[in-house]
């Protein structure tokens, strides 16, 4: 394949830049990260995105977003965020969401919760491999903790997050790790050791801050009628996720369940239905900033914008540190660029394995700096599915948890420690 000038790469990836540029200097110039959507950033970047794209047909530049934005990747985590949305509607109206932070709430100490909610985040994500349907899961609790407890809502949310990258990073069942497993050549246990050495130190740093954090949470005591049996929705999501069940089916049998537990408490079908269409009217927002991301970052593909930062990161690669930062720098670099940490792994994936082999790193090694920096960069980017898919469903900005999320960032620093110290070890 032939080598791209630095014009022509920057200027494909450009529309990731106006999109950054446009929705940071606007929200600063206001002082109010709430008040510039992420959509219309999104929107100004994607037409930017297809003005670019010069030698083309604008017909052949409307087909290429298209494509993208409506890829079966795409269409498949629409389908989530519309089911997520009527099931989060329908427990939280039918008090299933009260009900199960009322059982919190009189088990755990006040001081607990905080960590509380870190741990059940990492070990849902952990054991069913996925960071979406632990957002699923656990962000209707958060958010109402959060209000019960009279505490930041995004801060919460972002605790939730943290967690399920945690688990994400780490579970043998997980897209990334299948991915950079398949695409270093390395057994799935031998990268979870390797990766354990730097997703737990930042895992238990996070936990000390939450529980130093914990301590200042007020004891406003439980709230609600205490009905045990309206946690029975959210033990069925629990429960399938960790069996393994695909996430949309997880959220049919939440939905179902919920469904006949309203009209054993008297609701009609219609109220039921329309509690479930507020919550599919609530993701609209959502739906929108991922098909309009989506089809951005495929022009940004298609004009050789990925292929330009691969070049670029390659070209000037010095000693096994040199090496490793390379591997860093360009999963992390593609999956702002994608938004989908796994499309990241496998993109990066063979050219870090040829980087390996020359410059001697343990695949190993290769496989966990895959992992962690991928699943660093897309629980801080706003515009990632699990953040948006958080956020929309606790009603706040994509931005919002942001200053919270201190697990990304104590795994990034541990990573830099990583490769500065050339930890761990690794035996033949």
């Amino acid at each position: 394949m032939s080598a791209i000038s630095w014009r022509r790469g920057l200027i494909a990836v450009s529309p990731i830049i106006v999109f950054l540029t446009f929705y940071l200097a606007v929200s600063i110039i206001i002082g109010d990260f709430y008040k510039m959507p992420i959509a219309v950033a999104l929107l100004v970047a994607s037409a930017w995105a297809v003005a670019i794209m010069r030698g083309t047909p604008l017909s052949k530049r409307v087909e290429v977003f298209s494509r993208d934005a409506g890829s079966s990747n795409v269409m498949y985590m629409v389908w989530i965020f519309v089911l997520a949305g009527a099931f989060a509607s329908l427990a939280k109206a039918t008090g299933s969401v009260e009900a199960t932070v009322n059982l919190a709430l009189q088990w755990l100490p006040p001081e607990m919760l905080v960590p509380g909610l870190f741990l059940a985040s990492c070990f849902i994500s952990l054991s069913i491999g996925t960071s979406v349907g632990t957002v699923v899961a656990l962000t209707p609790l958060a958010v109402q903790l959060a209000t019960s407890e009279s505490e930041s809502v995004a801060f919460f949310v972002a605790v939730v997050i943290g967690g399920a990258f945690f688990g994400d990073n780490l579970s043998f069942i997980s897209d990334t790790t299948i991915a950079s497993t398949r695409t270093q050549g390395c057994r799935m246990n031998d990268k979870f050791k390797a990766n354990l050495w730097i997703a737990l130190p930042a895992a238990i740093a996070s936990l000390a801050l939450y529980a130093v954090i914990g301590h200042h949470v007020p004891d406003t005591g439980a709230i609600g009628d205490g009905n045990s049996w309206l946690i029975l929705p959210y033990l069925t999501i629990i429960a399938t996720a960790l069996a393994g069940i695909n996430v949309t089916v997880v959220l049919v049998l939440g939905i179902v369940v919920a469904f006949a537990l309203g009209l054993t408490l008297g609701f009609d079908p219609i109220t039921m239905f329309g509690f479930m269409g507020e919550g599919i009217d609530s993701v609209g927002n959502l739906v929108i900033i991922t098909l309009l991301a989506a089809g951005m970052l495929g022009l940004i593909k298609e004009a050789g914008g990925i292929q330009y930062i691969l070049q670029l990161l390659t070209s000037r690669i010095s000693g096994i540190r040199g090496a490793q930062c390379a591997i860093a720098l360009l999963v992390s670099i593609v999956n702002l660029c994608t938004a989908n940490n796994t499309v990241a792994i496998i993109t990066v994936g063979p050219l870090a394995r040829d980087i390996s082999s020359r410059y001697g790193i343990d695949p190993r090694k290769s496989a966990s700096l895959l992992d962690s920096c991928s699943c660093i960069v897309q629980s801080i980017i706003p515009y990632g599915a699990q953040t948006l898919l958080a956020t929309s469903l606790a009603g706040i900005s994509p931005v919002a948890p942001w200053p919270y999320l201190y697990y990304p960032w104590m795994l990034a620093a541990v990573v830099a420690l990583s490769i500065i110290f050339r930890f761990p070890r690794f035996r033949s």
